[in-house]
């Protein structure tokens, strides 16, 4: 690899962080620079025909599989890349942000696989981006330890051969990095810098450890985002002289639009392609973003009630299934997001026993693996797994012909029996304040009513209260779901928490300012595509 030219890309806004050396250093800068030069100009394309998609949906109320491509998905000759070695076996993967203590943890946890999240679980202020590339290297390095500085008790990694393999998840398309801009002052895409730096520092490194750069992507909307993914990962190998293919991505279902281009998703990767995964509720937040003027079939009832059983829910994992074992890769299932509490034996017996049968139902229906948000959560997905896979490292075999998926199953959101109720919106309200304060904080994964919850959880609530507003649902007790409830909801739930709290401790967080941000997502009119994007234009840092 020959000298990069300077880097044109200049850090604004930003103070300087311990060890931030190591990471943006000139010749990592300049590799981020070319992806920037090369690729946001697609970036920008793409981000503008998904405004013209979603005006085509508010226009139709359908979506349908694409007919321009119907051939891909009637040749059955294509597979996507055999599995490496270190991602054969994902039955059990653990998420979570990638700070000091949660890095150690995770790659501990026995988990075979660990979501290092610079995503959703993350505030991408600019501490959580730079430093979470310091963890990841440090642990690649074995040079990470951690301890506690309230409770004194240490944490070190474990050998090698039982740390959790690493898949990481850099931001989505529409989020822009303001720290570092080029030439003209236009920010790079956070995409690319989380990815970016990541691949340039750890690539090889990685290789030398027996694996491999795995990434997860998020928030795709179509096959033509995967092949901008594709194209940036051979550019990127070429760079720094590894072979093509060493790349392996995982593409998130969790946008309605992706639902329908499964396979054409996993055709434009098919070089890089390790398999899709199953969200839920950024999944069920795209439904209602896309299709929120479409009336009352498409009102979705509490977000609780929505269950992966709900028959429109069933239809898309059930495909995903299909899809992926057709072309040779994972399928990964959704998230178990409990907490164990550790003052209420009660509460965890019966979420426990739910989350086993999740975990179980997943396993039986050809999953090959699922996520847990805390290490507890482990044992119990491994051992539904266990049952069903026994020594064989997944179950890619079990092609599932019997599944026949309709375009229209896909969106039957009417097939639901359950209604909103004024419960739901109290805990949307809830949930919102109290997930976006501490985001404010830069906090990205909060525990919130025993659930770790991340981005998509705020963004469904948010999401929720927006569309029964707007769709003028009226709930079991009567009331009307309208702007004046919601901000009595919302002033309730604010003095609710100033008096849990006191007021010195209401006076140091954010919980006014994440109150009125709440409120603003939910009731203006122009709903805005992204809550992180006027709430990161709150984060300092």
């Amino acid at each position: 690899m020959s000298a990069p030219a300077p880097s044109p890309l200049a850090i604004v806004d930003a103070e300087p962080l311990p060890r931030q050396d190591e990471v943006l250093t000139e010749a990592a800068l300049a590799f981020v620079a070319e992806l920037h030069r090369l690729f946001t100009p697609r970036r920008d394309e793409l981000l503008a025909r998904r405004a013209e998609r979603r005006a085509e949906i508010a226009r139709t109320s359908t979506l349908d599989f694409l007919p321009e491509t119907a051939a891909i998905r009637a040749d059955d000759s294509w597979k996507v890349a055999p599995s490496p070695a270190a991602l054969n076996d994902r039955r059990v993967e653990i998420t979570g942000p990638t700070d000091r203590k949660m890095t150690i943890n995770a790659l501990n946890s026995g988990a075979k696989i660990w979501l290092a999240d610079f995503e959703d679980a993350s505030a991408p202020t600019w501490e959580n981006v730079v430093l979470g590339q310091v963890n990841m290297a440090d642990a690649y390095t074995r040079n990470i330890d951690f301890t506690d500085p309230r409770t004194g008790k240490s944490y070190a990694l474990r050998p090698n051969e039982e740390l959790a393999t690493v898949v990481m998840r850099p931001r989505g398309w529409h989020l822009d990095e303001r720290h570092l801009v080029d030439a003209d002052g236009k920010p790079v895409p956070g995409a690319l810098v989380d990815f970016g730096l990541y691949f340039f520092h750890n690539a090889q490194r990685l290789l030398d450890l027996g694996k491999g750069p795995y990434f997860y992507l998020p928030k795709t909307e179509s096959h033509l985002e995967a092949r901008l993914w594709n194209d940036v990962f051979v550019f990127a190998q070429d760079y720094v002289g590894i072979p093509q293919g060493t790349v392996r991505a995982t593409v998130l279902i969790e946008t309605i639009t992706a639902a329908y281009e499964m396979e054409e998703i996993l055709y434009e990767l098919r070089d890089h392609a390790s398999g899709l995964n199953a969200g839920r509720w950024d999944y069920l937040f795209s439904i209602v973003k896309n299709f929120r003027d479409g009336g009352e079939k498409f009102v979705l009832p509490d977000r609780n009630a929505v269950t992966m059983t709900a028959p429109f829910m069933r239809a898309y994992t059930e495909l995903l299934v299909r899809t992926c074992h057709k072309r040779g890769a994972h399928a990964i299932g959704g998230m178990a997001a409990f907490i164990p509490s550790r003052r209420d034996e009660e509460v965890n017996k019966v979420a426990f026993e739910k989350v086993k049968a999740d975990k179980d139902r997943e396993a039986n229906d050809g999953f090959d693996g699922s996520w847990v948000a805390h290490p507890d959560l482990v044992p119990i997905a491994m051992a539904s797994f266990d049952a069903v896979l026994g020594d064989k490292p997944n179950q890619k075999d079990r092609l599932r012909e019997d599944v026949h998926v309709d375009a229209a199953d896909l969106i039957a959101i009417d097939s639901l029996d359950a209604k909103p109720t004024y419960a739901g919106l109290v805990n949307a309200v809830q949930v919102g304040i109290r997930y976006i304060e501490a985001w404010l904080r830069g906090l990205g994964a909060v525990a919130i009513f025993n659930l770790m919850e991340d981005a998509a959880t705020a963004e469904i609530s948010r999401s929720q209260i927006w569309q029964w507003i707007n769709a003028g649902v009226e709930f079991e007790n009567g009331e009307r779901a309208t702007p004046e409830l919601a901000r009595k909801v919302a002033a309730e739930e604010l003095a609710n928490i100033r008096a849990e709290l006191g007021e010195e401790a209401f006076s140091a967080g954010h919980w006014q300012q994440a109150h009125d941000l709440l409120l603003e997502v939910s009731l203006d009119q122009n709903y805005v595509d992204f809550l992180t994007l006027p709430a990161y234009e709150q984060l300092k840092g």
